[in-house]
């Protein structure tokens, strides 16, 4: 958790609006999420599938050179993929339709870099097709990448030529298989045949996805309708607003600290609501590589990841990549289940469940007051603001007392859909906590708290 002089050093850096609402000044009506926005959020967790060229040949990031005859899975199972990740608890997933290379994980038009040019099925099979039918199938939601950057098509870099051949794989992307729930972009922008910088028409861009897919979620660091959380590490700023100033990262590729503050920290005087997704692999890198499976991440430190994602006002884009086979790998999948395991212990008895809180006022500070009727061994708190009338708080102290011996447990700055505190196992029976930044943030702030474990 980033410490108080951190915050501190951050805060200082933000612009004067930015800190002036970071100390309670607020707007009559701010910004509130749509309904697609809202179910994103809801969902928590999804799946991020990192799939393709580079799965055969090793690498993380292709040159579009490769020979589509070496993609060839030995026993594609995108119906594994939703199963293990549904049984995990995660509600959605995302495939990456085309990276960087420009191999196409269906049979385009628009180019023989594809798996129409496999081995694979015999040059007939769609993968696109099998994963979002295999998400159907297990109840889950499906969304697609398609990297903007194409190492392989030659039109890149010919701006208008590019932005059609860019705009015609979307087209069938968005067009063929049902409905897609999100939709992702990057910045990643790298000169094209010859030293050629290609311009992308963002605009074209989005409007074709609200045409095509009105209710899909869009991601980008300039979302428009989620961004980016400014690192590839799974970690929300704190604080961390969901409305953004859009003239600050109009575009997705915006460089520069104004950008960067944005990305991670929202803005409370933001124009436009835009919540942060973070992303992080569950490898140190993001296709499959059998020499990195010692290295796949522990259960704590996917615990911890929720926490800082999730419990921190963002949603946690997870990484899990199909090996070569075309099955998820077995060590991943394990990982997957410890995760789901230690957050449902953590989070299967809500001790406050049943008792009614009280909320006053005192002196301009608002409280929530919890009896919970005896002592009680706690180590998280669970906050959430009702974010359908906007995201207000931020600032919040808990308290807690066995009798009258009133003590801190937790400090924080924004909470917005979630914000998870943890710390050592302390036995209380009153918890308070106070809010503020809210007209009337009490009534619109839900308290749970949980044993847990020590922090």
């Amino acid at each position: 958790m980033m410490t108080r002089r951190a915050f501190l050093a951050v805060a200082a850096s933000m612009t004067p609006a930015l800190v002036a609402a970071s100390k309670g000044a607020s707007t009559p009506r701010r910004p509130r999420p749509t309904a697609d926005q809202l179910d994103w959020q809801r969902e928590e967790r999804a799946l991020f599938l990192h799939f393709g060229i580079n799965t055969f040949t090793d690498r993380e990031w292709g040159d579009g050179q490769e020979d589509p005859a070496i993609f060839n899975p030995a026993s594609l199972e995108p119906r594994q993929w939703a199963h293990e990740a549904g049984a995990a608890g995660f509600r959605s997933l995302i495939l990456t339709a085309k990276h960087h290379d420009g191999f196409c994980l269906w049979p385009t038009r628009t180019t023989r870099h594809s798996v129409a040019a496999s081995h694979w099925r015999g040059g007939q099979g769609d993968i696109v097709q099998e994963f979002v039918e295999a998400c159907r199938a297990e109840g889950l939601k499906a969304g697609l990448y398609l990297s903007p950057w194409d190492r392989h098509e030659p039109s890149y870099g010919d701006s208008p030529r590019y932005n059609a051949f860019y705009a015609d794989q979307l087209k069938e992307l968005l067009s063929n298989y049902g409905p897609i729930s999100e939709v992702w972009f990057d910045g990643a922008n790298r000169e094209g045949p010859d030293g050629r910088k290609q311009t992308y028409d963002w605009p074209r861009v989005w409007a074709l996805v609200r045409t095509l897919q009105p209710h899909a979620v869009m991601f980008s660091d300039a979302g428009p309708d989620v961004r980016w959380i400014g690192n590839e590490q799974g970690v929300a700023g704190d604080p961390n607003w969901s409305m953004v100033d859009p003239a600050v990262v109009p575009v997705p590729g915006t460089t520069g600290r104004a950008a960067t503050l944005m990305l991670q920290h929202g803005d409370p005087a933001g124009a436009v609501w835009r919540p942060g997704e973070a992303d992080v692999s569950i490898r140190p890198g993001w296709f499959h590589h059998e020499s990195e499976t010692a290295r796949v991440r522990t259960v704590d430190n996917l615990v911890d990841l929720y926490f800082t994602s999730v419990g921190r006002n963002a949603k946690l884009l997870l990484n899990v990549p199909p090996a070569r086979t075309g099955r998820l790998d077995d060590v991943d999948v394990g990982r997957l289940s410890e995760m789901q395991d230690r957050l449902t212990s953590l989070f299967g008895d809500d001790v406050t469940r049943g008792r009614r809180p009280i909320w006053r006022t005192d002196k301009g500070r608002h409280h929530i007051d919890i009896d919970l009727g005896a002592p009680r061994e706690v180590s998280i708190a669970d906050l959430r603001e009702d974010i359908t009338r906007g995201q207000w708080v931020s600032h919040y102290l808990i308290e807690g007392a066995a009798t009258d011996d009133w003590r801190p447990l937790a400090e924080g700055t924004t909470i917005g859909y979630r914000r998870l505190d943890r710390w050592p196992s302390a036995t209380i029976r009153h918890i308070r906590v106070t809010v503020t930044g809210a007209p009337n943030p009490s009534r619109d702030v839900r308290v749970a708290l949980f044993a847990g474990g020590d922090a």
